[in-house]
């Protein structure tokens, strides 16, 4: 795993040439690999569920697959924007990447199905916690594929040379977010890079850390 990622981000980065565009194409590659971590993650959790089991191995390998995922989303999301900012329009939200569609709507699956299914449990008088995991982890499953098809086939691509993702540019950015009017806007848990410089006897050197914002608050006047 180790040396197919390797090799994955250093073919990727000699296709880009500026820095601005390396930078970008490390927060594109960081964020999605972040986005399927946790989503491998929730699927390994939801199969714990349906198999009604508390062997960990599912969060294991979900977590293994989910990473592979969004280090090759990453790469297509380089691929397709060029090394450039990307807005993901999809069916029910709007990201910078890829995976966070899929993420959304696995959340999203999660959530119905854990309401439809005690609302029939509460119908039929049956234990509310059995159709709240069954539920969720059903809608989980559910709510992924459905954002694999609306990710991939459904949205829309937007780099920064249209008008729509400047104005789009000015909601905060984050896995979840949240615009109360044109002037606020609120956005929780947004991977990002941060770029540090050094100075040394071999001259200027740039490092990019890979963070995660856990709230960001955007104010436009």
């Amino acid at each position: 795993m180790r040396t197919f990622t390797g090799f994955l981000f250093c073919f990727v980065m000699l296709n880009l040439g500026t820095p601005s565009a390396k930078a970008q194409t490390i927060e594109l590659l960081a964020g999605n690999t972040l986005n399927g971590a946790v989503n491998g993650t929730l699927l390994g959790g939801a199969v714990m569920a349906l198999n009604n089991d508390t062997d960990f191995a599912p969060l294991r390998v979900g977590l293994g697959l989910g990473t592979l995922y969004g280090i090759g989303t990453g790469a297509y999301d380089v691929a397709t924007s060029g090394g450039q900012q990307l807005m993901v329009s999809g069916t029910f939200n709007d990201g910078n990447n890829t995976s966070i569609i899929v993420l959304l709507d696995t959340f999203y699956g999660a959530a119905g199905g854990a309401i439809i299914a005690s609302s029939v449990m509460l119908i039929a008088n049956k234990p509310l916690l059995d159709g709240l995991k069954y539920g969720a982890a059903t809608g989980a499953w559910v709510g992924f594929g459905v954002g694999l098809i609306d990710a991939f086939a459904l949205s829309k691509r937007i780099t920064p040379s249209t008008a729509s993702l400047r104005t789009k540019s000015q909601s905060a950015d984050g896995l979840v977010a949240l615009r109360f009017n044109d002037q606020t806007s609120i956005g929780l848990f947004h991977p990002s890079i941060i770029r540090t410089y050094s100075s040394s006897g071999a001259g200027l050197t740039r490092d990019f850390t890979p963070t995660v914002n856990v709230l960001n608050v955007k104010l436009n006047f």
